[in-house]
């Protein structure tokens, strides 16, 4: 696939190290969409998992409904390839709503789930929200100041690199203004059924940031724990909200640590760590 091919359909990225005998996990990425973020995670999960990660083209202005079902497309095609094996679904921040939506719409299809600070809970920041809505009366020439001044909200800057919060504000300045926009509003709307929510048997871990300066992620997973029949909260006490950019976070040594992984998988492998764009052949 060439690079172009992003700015029409979502895709899965994946990893130069492609691992079919693994479980396959799926994450779902912030408002950024761009899927390049997890990369700083990619080589500790790749001790157990083939790992694709979504890219939503730049200016999507596509709805949950439609977003939901390109991932289960995507999804699907990737278990043709191989059938049977177990998927593991992970959203983090917008892509923590997108999973839940994703989650409920085919139940059977992941073997576990896991949420990072969702983005579920922006309805509980008032202020955040009506600024959103102010959004568009900034001019264009000073939307790239605006998405700096947000980056300490974003992230525990000092737990950041110097090149990850480069890259941060890099992807942040990625994506055009009126596709934020159109984020903001589909998280200001952000609905999923709490009875059907409430279905999801398999087990889930809720991932929060004590430090979540942009939204109350603690709060949030306590209230989905109170939901989901089958959950486990990690609260990361020192943590903002682009936690996994964290220097000392290991998603991989989480999900060890807390029993999340297939008991075949937990293997040493080779390491790999750069994204690139799947062959939809």
């Amino acid at each position: 696939m060439t690079i172009p091919e992003v700015e029409l359909n979502p895709c899965f990225l994946t990893p130069e190290r492609v691992q079919p005998e693994y479980p396959l996990l799926v994450y779902l990425p912030g408002m950024d969409g761009t899927g390049q973020l997890l990369r700083s995670q990619t080589a500790g999960l790749e001790a157990a998992f083939d790992v694709r990660s979504l890219a939503i083209p730049r200016k999507d202005l596509n709805t949950w409904d439609v977003l939901t079902k390109s991932v289960l497309e995507l999804i699907h095609a990737e278990l043709e390839k191989i059938p049977q094996r177990p998927v593991y679904l992970c959203g983090e921040s917008f892509g923590g709503c997108l999973a839940m939506k994703v989650a409920i719409q085919a139940p059977q299809l992941f073997k576990r789930i896991i949420l990072i600070n969702p983005a579920s809970s922006f309805h509980l920041r008032p202020w955040l929200s009506w600024v959103s809505q102010l959004t568009y009366l900034v001019p264009s020439e000073l939307y790239d100041v605006g998405a700096l001044g947000l980056l300490p909200f974003l992230a525990s800057l000092p737990r950041i690199s110097p090149s990850d919060r480069h890259d941060l504000l890099k992807t942040m300045r990625s994506v055009p203004q009126e596709t934020v926009l159109w984020r903001l509003s589909l998280l200001r709307e952000f609905h999923v059924d709490e009875k059907q929510l409430g279905r999801l048997t398999q087990p889930v871990l809720l991932i929060a940031g004590a430090s979540d300066r942009l939204l109350p992620s603690v709060t949030e997973v306590k209230r989905i724990a109170n939901i989901l029949p089958n959950n486990k909260i990690v609260v990361l006490p020192h943590c903002g909200h682009a936690c996994l950019l964290e220097q000392d976070i290991n998603l991989y040594e989480i999900l060890k640590d807390n029993d999340f992984l297939e008991s075949n998988a937990d293997i040493d492998t080779g390491l790999g760590n750069v994204f690139k764009l799947e062959d939809p052949s």
